[in-house]
Parts: structure tokens; C-alpha cells; sequence
């Protein structure tokens, strides 16, 4: 293993562990932390599960704005991009993120064409990408980043091949789905059906008739009732205790509740996350809605924009602890604060309100329906933001993602 590779592993783990660790290593609860922590050191999402259209529109984000981001897979922040802020810095614990983010920014840049990036992103099956790959974005990519994509598996085969069949199958996320898949299988299920349907009627039809049964069986209930069976969604123990709150006690009926919005909430044509939990692929141009980075309108834009973002392997806080006072207007979280101890929490918000501008907004999501921060959060650091309830619970209903139970909208007072 090279210098490189070993600093890369060891970073990554070690950074992701601080994150997660909350009970000792020897105890039931610290066990499953590390479990999850090892797996969550490789590649967890080859696409975000938020909805970048919502996050545009709760943040009112346009040019001049300063952005600090939760990387993740990376196509939220070449979503922003499309509205031209001033800056976006990307912040993500996950060497394998931090790499697919850094690719994904100099494909953009270096590959020919919007066909071309297209085809490396968003089609299944283009067996020349990893050729894509060495002409035009490995040349102009990092050291790091380059050796991870390189790397080989135990049959010789490059992990940048990957792209060559079908990239949104692999991950930890690309995996639970596909183990979905096969469960609705096990069942006489084939989840890829909804995909027939033409109208909301008929997915609400294939919905109750095919899928919500599925729910209803003791094999599923009891699978679901370990936390180790949603790790593949990146979600860790504590967070596993916060989204069973939001059901009836079963996580088998909150795993259908968040199925049926997504399957049923929204026509297939506008709802590019249902295609990929259903037809494991992104649509064809024309076929249905895309996300914002692989629609051909916003290549030129994206081309223009994209050094202004900076990708940084870091812990948000200490990230944020590095910025001036005042100097950052939009913070997105994704669901990193589920992860969090009070303690976490409370130092996350202290620098979240040092460092925001006048009017500076905070979006994040949570696995139960609620805001989590009254209570936790201290009361002097909250009466500083303005919570956008009704706004929130407006997004949290068109989140086309349909994954989380809320969105929530904090608005920087004065």
C-alpha cells in the first residue's frame, strides 16, 4: 500500500469514528457504532438522497452568496452552481466523497462535451467512460483523488471501471437498494414495475397492491428491527433511534410510510430519485426530469462556475471554526446533526452563528419529523435564528427524495 493510500485510509476512518463513537468500544451500542463507521469509510452515496431543487428554493440562493455544504455525493453542490453563488465550500468526513466529489468537478470542467458528461454520469452501460477518464480528467486530477480511482480490486479491474456499467449501483447506497430489490423478489415483488405506470393513480395502485404488503411480513419486521440493516442508508444507530420515533414503533412501517411518498407523491416524470429507486438508473434526456448538473441547459453555466467551489476533507466544525466572523450566507446540513451528541450540537451552532452574515439561512433534514435542536441547542444561540415552521414543513411535503420525515428552514435574525 502506498503512502498515499494508507494516509487516505487512515484519515477516513479516523474521522468518520470521531463522528460516531458515543458508547464504548466493548458495549452492544459502541459495537455498532464501529460497524457502522468501517462501512461508512468507503463509498456511501454515488448520488445525494436530497432533493437540490427544495434546498435552491429554501435558500433563496443566488450570485454573491457564500455557501458551506455537506459534500456527500456531490450533485447537490453542482446544483447550486447553476445559481452562480460566490462560493461554495465542501465539507465531508468520507475520503471516498471527498475523491468522487473532486472527479465529478474536473470531468466538469475537462470533459469535450455535455453528451460527454452525460454519458459518464448519467448513463448506464457507456463501456468507454474509464477511456473517458485517462484522456481527459485524470491528467487534472489531484494525487489522491487519481489513486483512489485507480486503485485495483482483488480481479485487476480499475475502480474508475465502475462507470463503464453502472456506477449508481455500487456504494453502500447503491447496495441496500439493490438488496431491496431482491427482498420484493423474495416476495413475488418486482419493484421495477411501478416503472409502468403512466399516471399518479397507477403508482398509487402498484404502490398498495404490490409494495405495502411487502411491509407486512414478519421476515421484513424483524430484519428492519436491527439497526445494522439500514446502514446501507448511511444511517448510524443514533440516528436508526431518532427515525423509528416517527412510526409506530416499527421501522418497518416507517421504511413503508417514506416508500409510499416516494412511489405515490409524485409523478415518475418529474421524480429522477424514484427512478433510480425503482429502475436503478437515471431517465434518458427527454424521458423525465434529470438533475440540474446533467440537464444540457446548464452545462455553460456549470463550466463557468466550477472553480468556485472548494472540496475540503474536514470536520465541519473545525471547518467552520477556521471562517471570519460573518462571512458565510447559506449553510446546508444534510442530516449530520442526527449524528450528533448535545455537546456536538451546541459547538456546531456556536460557530454556525459566529461565522453567518445578516440574513443567513440554515437548511438541514432529520430522520424524525421535528426540529431536533429545542432542548438541545442553547437557548441563547437560538434566539439568534428565526425557525421558518410553516415554510419547512412546505419543503419537507415536495422533497421529491421523500427519504427524510423533515426539512427545516433557520433564518439568521438582524
Amino acid at each position: 500500500m502506498s503512502d498515499v493510500s494508507a494516509e487516505l485510509v487512515f484519515r477516513r476512518g479516523k474521522e468518520v469514528g470521531k463522528a460516531v463513537y458515543q458508547n464504548r468500544a466493548l458495549s452492544k451500542a459502541g459495537i455498532s457504532e464501529r460497524l457502522f463507521a468501517l462501512l461508512f469509510s468507503g463509498l456511501v452515496y454515488p448520488q445525494i438522497w436530497e432533493d437540490p431543487d427544495i434546498d435552491i428554493e429554501a435558500m433563496q440562493l443566488g450570485e454573491g452568496h457564500r455557501v458551506v455544504t455537506i459534500a456527500s455525493g456531490g450533485c447537490n453542490i453542482l446544483a447550486y452552481l447553476t445559481r452562480s453563488p460566490a462560493k461554495i465550500d465542501a465539507v465531508d468526513l468520507n475520503a471516498a466523497h471527498i475523491a468522487l466529489n473532486r472527479m465529478k468537478l474536473t470531468a466538469v470542467r475537462d470533459l469535450p462535451t455535455q453528451a460527454d458528461l452525460f454519458r459518464f454520469f448519467g448513463a448506464a452501460g457507456a463501456e468507454h467512460n474509464s477511456a473517458a477518464y485517462d484522456r481527459f480528467i485524470a491528467p487534472n486530477l489531484d494525487p489522491v483523488s487519481r489513486h483512489y480511482w485507480e486503485k485495483r480490486n482483488w480481479r485487476g479491474r480499475r475502480r474508475i471501471e465502475v462507470f463503464n456499467r453502472n456506477f449508481y449501483r455500487t456504494g453502500l447506497l447503491g447496495l441496500f437498494i439493490a438488496t431491496g430489490h431482491r427482498a420484493g423478489r423474495l416476495f413475488g415483488v418486482d419493484p421495477s414495475g411501478i416503472m409502468a405506470a403512466t399516471d399518479l393513480a397507477e403508482q398509487r395502485r402498484f404502490f398498495d397492491e404490490k409494495l405495502a404488503p411487502v411491509f407486512d411480513n414478519k421476515l421484513l419486521r424483524w430484519a428492519t428491527s436491527r439497526k445494522a440493516s439500514l446502514f446501507g442508508l448511511g444511517i448510524p444507530p443514533a440516528q436508526y433511534d431518532s427515525l423509528i420515533t416517527s412510526g409506530d414503533g416499527s421501522m418497518a412501517s416507517v421504511l413503508k410510510a417514506r416508500l409510499e411518498k416516494l412511489a405515490c407523491d409524485f409523478p415518475l416524470k418529474d421524480n429522477y430519485f424514484a427512478w433510480q429507486a425503482f429502475a436503478r438508473r437515471y431517465p434518458n434526456p427527454g424521458e423525465a426530469a434529470l438533475p440540474a448538473y446533467l440537464e444540457k441547459e446548464n452545462h455553460a453555466t456549470l463550466k463557468a462556475n466550477v472553480d468556485r467551489v472548494g472540496i475540503h476533507h474536514a470536520n465541519m466544525i473545525e471547518f467552520l471554526a477556521g471562517k471570519d466572523a460573518g462571512t458565510v450566507d447559506r449553510f446546508i446540513l444534510l442530516d449530520a446533526q442526527d449524528w450528533m451528541t448535545d455537546e456536538q450540537l451546541n459547538a456546531l451552532w456556536t460557530e454556525i452563528t459566529r461565522a453567518a452574515s445578516p440574513g443567513a439561512r440554515v437548511i438541514f433534514r432529520t430522520a424524525a419529523e421535528p426540529s431536533l435542536l429545542p432542548g438541545r441547542v442553547s437557548a441563547s444561540l437560538l434566539d439568534q435564528w428565526h425557525y421558518e415552521d410553516e415554510a419547512s414543513r412546505d419543503y419537507s411535503a415536495r422533497d421529491r427524495s421523500a427519504i427524510y420525515g423533515g426539512f427545516h428552514l433557520y433564518v439568521k435574525r438582524g
